[in-house]
């Protein structure tokens, strides 16, 4: 499967070193051009390569890992999103520099994300664990798990079958506006450390 990365930060890096160890392909992109990615490109080794935005939305699916406040730019780079599938891997911060949780009232930042990219198939999944829990890239790594929400059953299940097949485990929530409430930033979820064992879904050890 081809993977297209809205993004080439800690976010994109990791899950790229991920979904490669597997057989898939990646493409990660910035806003300042495919030239300045070649150091990560390099790093990541084979399979890996640079796009534009446009050429990242190709892919079979599409990545947003990028910071809350650059969405709107990213995802209006793409004139069309029309049946593609996006993965909302962002959390809504409005700060960084002191660390400040966005609005969570109303519409879910995944619901926004949406609003942002009419026609994408939206599913919202690899941003309720930090990182760093998630530096074992072999086959025999824990089965971390991984809530996904979408509204669209069809695209929900290609990256739950996605995360299944890299050696990880799917929780499937429901809705963008019900399940998506529950993990993004601010929700109950977020930060919760679980792992699957013949699918009973554990709480991992600090």
């Amino acid at each position: 499967m081809k993977l297209g990365f809205l993004g080439a930060g800690e976010v994109a890096r990791t899950f790229a070193k991920h979904f490669l160890a597997f057989g898939h392909e990646v493409m990660l992109s910035n806003s300042r051009g495919p030239d300045t990615l070649a150091d990560v490109v390099k790093e990541l080794g084979p399979g890996t390569s640079a796009g534009t935005l446009q050429q990242v939305a190709e892919q079979d699916i599409v990545v947003l890992a990028t910071k809350w406040h650059t969405v709107q730019s990213v995802l209006f780079s793409v004139p069309d999103w029309s049946g593609r599938i996006l993965v909302d891997t962002t959390n809504r911060v409005a700060s960084y520099s002191p660390p400040i949780l966005g609005d969570i009232s109303g519409r879910t930042s995944s619901e926004i994300v949406a609003d942002l990219a009419p026609g994408a198939k939206v599913v919202k999944a690899f941003n309720s664990v930090p990182m760093i829990w998630l530096q074992d890239f072999s086959r025999s790594k824990s089965k971390t798990a991984f809530f996904v929400s979408g509204d669209d059953a069809d695209a929900k299940k290609v990256v739950s079958d996605l995360i299944e097949e890299t050696g990880f485990c799917s929780l499937d929530l429901g809705s963008l506006a019900d399940g998506g409430r529950l993990y993004q930033l601010g929700g109950p979820l977020l930060g919760v450390n679980l792992s699957c064992i013949d699918r009973f879904i554990l709480p991992k050890s600090a």
